[in-house]
């Protein structure tokens, strides 16, 4: 199945805007988060589809540890190229304001679609491919083991309690408990020497 072309843009921005980037916020992250937001927009009727596929297509377009743009600069490009109206552009940049973990600690997002969104990304960061996500990004910074292994323990193994949606829930449910054998595992071969 073909998306339409405003989603097919989205997709060709955000792989032109990421090109180059491999440290775990990538266009490979930000199609991932589309489908989980995708996958729990199913279950969420009332929800604006086309404003959680702009959001989660370009949630990290104006992330801060990648870009140094003000007021969601390249979002802002995007929507304004593609004459997406007004009001719609609102809601798909309150929806990206309110997704990031480090920015939005203790707030839940306002919208529904910024409630999926969030979820959607916050599903990347937990399970196998959280984990892959943690160690590239802690090898691409010169992150130390057990750097990487201590950010499990101050945001990734909080975010299962965090999740706003049913669906969402039951998704972080599964992916935290990949997330807690992997870690036994893991301090157990290092014999503690990770923390």
């Amino acid at each position: 199945m073909r998306n339409d072309p405003l989603t097919e843009n989205a997709i060709a921005y955000i792989r032109d805007l990421f090109a180059g980037n491999a440290g775990g916020h990538d266009a490979e992250h930000t199609l991932r988060v589309y489908q989980n937001a995708l996958r729990i927009s199913e279950h969420e009727p009332g929800c604006d589809r086309m404003t959680v596929i702009l959001a989660a297509l370009l949630h990290d377009a104006d992330d801060h540890k990648l870009f140094h743009t003000d007021h969601n600069m390249n979002a802002r490009v995007f929507l304004t190229a593609n004459h997406v109206p007004d009001e719609q552009a609102k809601r798909v940049l309150a929806a990206i304001n309110s997704v990031s973990f480090s920015r939005n600690q203790g707030r839940v997002p306002e919208s529904l679609e910024g409630k999926i969104v969030q979820d959607a990304d916050r599903l990347d960061a937990m399970g196998a491919i959280g984990i892959a996500r943690t160690f590239a990004y802690g090898g691409e910074h010169g992150r130390a083991l057990g750097d990487s292994v201590q950010h499990f323990h101050d945001k990734l193994l909080r975010l299962r309690d965090l999740m706003n949606t049913d669906t969402g829930k039951a998704l972080a449910k599964e992916r935290h408990a990949f997330l807690e054998a992997y870690l036994a595992e893991l301090e157990k071969e290092l014999g503690g020497t990770a923390q």
